[in-house]
């Protein structure tokens, strides 16, 4: 069992080199392109993640996060391609279902206190690195739902295709 991140004390020089690693290591993930990331994926126990859901947005970065509230509806299982990963467990897929909305109390790079509303893809995204800080990896959550997990397979015609994993 993975033990919670600890709240970064103060936003010091440190702290700055800490999330620009974070930064470079979201953008040059590949396969599956990286929407977010938490310090302790990169061996750091802070309380620190950073998020890219688009191609065109900004990395935002999240200081101390603490969910205000979720929404209770929590989004359609079955989604055309709605798989959920990790960039710490690659080649592994799950169907998940987290609320649609989410409310978070952050400290931003520049040390200031916000509060920011996610909804649709941006609050899975949260919800998945908030899972990281509390030592949580995505399929104990797919498992805690009784959904399956699953794995990308070359074909022999070389196309990808998902095979379930044996649990």
């Amino acid at each position: 069992l993975i033990s919670p991140a600890k709240a970064v004390e103060k936003i010091d020089k440190k702290i700055l080199q800490i999330v620009e690693k974070m930064k470079r290591a979201l953008l040059t993930a590949d396969k599956p392109k990286g929407v977010g990331l938490a310090a302790p994926q990169i061996g750091i126990s802070l309380r620190i993640f950073v998020t890219k859901p688009y191609p065109d947005s900004p990395i935002d970065v999240f200081i101390n996060p603490q969910v205000l509230w979720r929404s209770k509806t929590l989004g359609e299982i079955k989604r055309k391609n709605k798989l959920e990963g990790c960039l710490s467990i690659p080649n592994v897929w799950g169907h998940l279902r987290r609320s649609t909305k989410v409310k978070l109390a952050y400290t931003d790079i520049k040390n200031h206190r916000r509060e920011k509303e996610f909804s649709g893809f941006p609050a899975t995204i949260v919800q998945h690195e908030m899972d990281h800080l509390e030592g949580i990896l995505f399929p104990q959550r797919v498992l805690e739902q009784k959904e399956k997990l699953y794995q990308i397979e070359e074909t022999k015609s070389g196309t990808e295709k998902l095979v379930e994993i044996e649990i």
